[in-house]
Protein backbone atom coordinates (compact mmCIF):
# COMPACT_ATOMS: atom_id res chain seq x y z
CA UNK A 1 0.00 0.00 0.00
CA UNK A 2 1.39 3.45 -0.97
CA UNK A 3 1.23 6.18 1.79
CA UNK A 4 -0.53 9.43 1.21
CA UNK A 5 1.89 12.30 0.17
CA UNK A 6 0.52 15.10 2.81
CA UNK A 7 3.38 17.21 1.60
CA UNK A 8 1.73 17.66 -1.68
CA UNK A 9 -1.69 19.06 -0.29
CA UNK A 10 -2.26 22.70 -0.37
CA UNK A 11 -3.08 22.48 3.41
CA UNK A 12 -0.98 23.55 5.69
CA UNK A 13 -1.71 20.95 8.89
CA UNK A 14 -1.31 18.23 6.30
CA UNK A 15 2.29 19.38 4.85
CA UNK A 16 3.13 19.37 8.62
CA UNK A 17 2.01 16.10 9.34
CA UNK A 18 4.31 14.94 7.12
CA UNK A 19 6.96 16.36 8.55
CA UNK A 20 5.46 14.76 12.04
CA UNK A 21 2.29 12.75 11.23
CA UNK A 22 3.54 9.68 12.96
CA UNK A 23 3.58 8.63 16.64
CA UNK A 24 7.17 8.50 17.03
CA UNK A 25 8.72 12.21 15.51
CA UNK A 26 7.07 14.61 17.86
CA UNK A 27 8.48 12.44 21.11
CA UNK A 28 11.81 12.59 19.26
CA UNK A 29 11.33 16.69 19.30
CA UNK A 30 10.56 16.53 22.60
CA UNK A 31 13.07 14.45 23.57
CA UNK A 32 15.79 16.17 22.05
CA UNK A 33 14.08 19.68 23.18
CA UNK A 34 14.80 18.59 26.75
CA UNK A 35 18.52 18.15 26.46
CA UNK A 36 18.32 14.14 24.84
CA UNK A 37 20.65 15.14 21.92
CA UNK A 38 22.33 11.29 21.45
CA UNK A 39 20.92 8.39 19.92
CA UNK A 40 21.28 6.14 22.96
CA UNK A 41 19.70 8.86 25.27
CA UNK A 42 16.48 9.01 23.09
CA UNK A 43 16.26 5.41 22.21
CA UNK A 44 16.20 4.57 26.40
CA UNK A 45 14.05 7.50 26.62
CA UNK A 46 11.71 6.12 23.96
CA UNK A 47 11.98 2.44 24.55
CA UNK A 48 12.00 2.61 20.07
CA UNK A 49 13.62 0.22 18.48
CA UNK A 50 17.31 1.03 16.82
CA UNK A 51 15.27 1.09 13.24
CA UNK A 52 12.69 3.62 13.56
CA UNK A 53 14.55 5.77 15.30
CA UNK A 54 17.27 5.75 12.48
CA UNK A 55 14.35 6.44 10.10
CA UNK A 56 12.76 8.98 12.33
CA UNK A 57 16.33 10.95 12.91
CA UNK A 58 16.95 10.68 9.21
CA UNK A 59 13.03 11.76 8.54
CA UNK A 60 13.54 15.03 10.71
CA UNK A 61 17.16 15.62 9.40
CA UNK A 62 16.10 15.89 6.05
CA UNK A 63 12.83 18.04 6.43
CA UNK A 64 15.49 20.54 8.14
CA UNK A 65 13.99 20.07 12.00
CA UNK A 66 17.26 18.74 13.27
CA UNK A 67 20.55 18.80 12.53
CA UNK A 68 23.29 16.77 13.39
CA UNK A 69 26.43 17.32 15.02
CA UNK A 70 29.67 15.29 15.78
CA UNK A 71 30.09 14.61 19.34
CA UNK A 72 33.07 12.02 19.05
CA UNK A 73 36.43 11.52 16.72
CA UNK A 74 34.00 7.97 15.71
CA UNK A 75 31.43 9.12 13.04
CA UNK A 76 29.26 9.47 16.43
CA UNK A 77 26.38 12.21 16.01
CA UNK A 78 24.06 14.52 18.96
CA UNK A 79 20.91 15.86 17.49
CA UNK A 80 20.72 19.50 17.98
CA UNK A 81 17.25 21.59 16.93
CA UNK A 82 17.09 23.71 13.66
CA UNK A 83 14.94 27.07 13.94
CA UNK A 84 12.33 25.28 11.96
CA UNK A 85 12.04 22.70 14.78
CA UNK A 86 12.05 24.93 17.80
CA UNK A 87 9.06 26.06 16.07
CA UNK A 88 7.74 22.91 15.67
CA UNK A 89 8.21 22.44 19.60
CA UNK A 90 6.14 25.44 19.64
CA UNK A 91 3.54 23.61 18.04
CA UNK A 92 4.42 20.37 20.27
CA UNK A 93 3.41 22.91 23.82
CA UNK A 94 -0.32 23.71 22.54
CA UNK A 95 -0.86 19.93 22.05
CA UNK A 96 1.04 19.94 25.94
CA UNK A 97 -1.55 22.38 26.91
CA UNK A 98 -4.32 20.37 25.24
CA UNK A 99 -3.11 16.98 27.02
CA UNK A 100 -2.91 18.93 30.19
CA UNK A 101 -6.10 20.05 30.03
CA UNK A 102 -8.19 17.14 28.96
CA UNK A 103 -5.79 14.05 30.02
CA UNK A 104 -3.95 14.49 32.87
CA UNK A 105 -6.55 13.89 35.63
CA UNK A 106 -6.28 13.95 38.98
CA UNK A 107 -2.13 13.36 39.28
CA UNK A 108 -2.13 16.77 37.12
CA UNK A 109 0.55 17.66 34.44
CA UNK A 110 3.45 15.99 34.11
CA UNK A 111 5.67 18.48 33.29
CA UNK A 112 5.47 22.24 34.30
CA UNK A 113 6.48 24.99 31.80
CA UNK A 114 8.46 28.13 33.56
CA UNK A 115 8.71 31.21 31.61
CA UNK A 116 11.92 32.69 31.25
CA UNK A 117 10.73 36.38 31.17
CA UNK A 118 8.36 36.36 34.04
CA UNK A 119 9.71 33.45 36.16
CA UNK A 120 6.64 32.42 36.44
CA UNK A 121 4.86 28.57 36.09
CA UNK A 122 2.72 29.24 32.91
CA UNK A 123 1.11 27.25 29.88
CA UNK A 124 1.17 28.75 26.03
CA UNK A 125 -2.14 31.12 25.23
CA UNK A 126 -2.85 31.64 21.29
CA UNK A 127 -2.85 35.14 20.88
CA UNK A 128 -3.54 37.43 17.54
CA UNK A 129 -0.35 38.54 15.99
CA UNK A 130 -1.59 41.50 14.65
CA UNK A 131 -3.85 42.75 18.11
CA UNK A 132 -2.62 40.61 20.92
CA UNK A 133 -6.51 39.37 21.99
CA UNK A 134 -6.83 35.73 22.19
CA UNK A 135 -7.02 33.73 19.46
CA UNK A 136 -8.83 30.19 19.65
CA UNK A 137 -10.63 28.74 16.53
CA UNK A 138 -14.24 29.88 17.78
CA UNK A 139 -12.60 33.53 17.29
CA UNK A 140 -11.59 33.15 13.46
CA UNK A 141 -12.97 32.59 10.19
CA UNK A 142 -11.00 30.60 7.83
CA UNK A 143 -10.64 32.21 4.22
CA UNK A 144 -8.47 31.08 1.12
CA UNK A 145 -5.12 32.10 1.02
CA UNK A 146 -2.93 32.51 -1.70
CA UNK A 147 -1.37 29.30 -1.45
CA UNK A 148 -4.76 27.49 -1.68
CA UNK A 149 -5.65 25.10 -3.86
CA UNK A 150 -8.08 26.06 -7.10
CA UNK A 151 -11.01 24.17 -6.78
CA UNK A 152 -14.03 24.28 -9.75
CA UNK A 153 -17.37 25.75 -8.43
CA UNK A 154 -19.88 22.83 -7.51
CA UNK A 155 -22.66 22.74 -9.90
CA UNK A 156 -25.75 20.55 -9.88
Amino acid sequence: MQRTDFGAMACSIARTLEVIGDSWSPLVLRDVYVGLTRFEQIQADLGISRKVLTERLNHLVAHGVLRREPYDQRPRFEYVLTQKGTELVDLLMVMVRWGDTWLAGEAGPPVLYRHHACGEISAVDLRCAHCGEPMHARDVDVLAGPGAAVREPITH
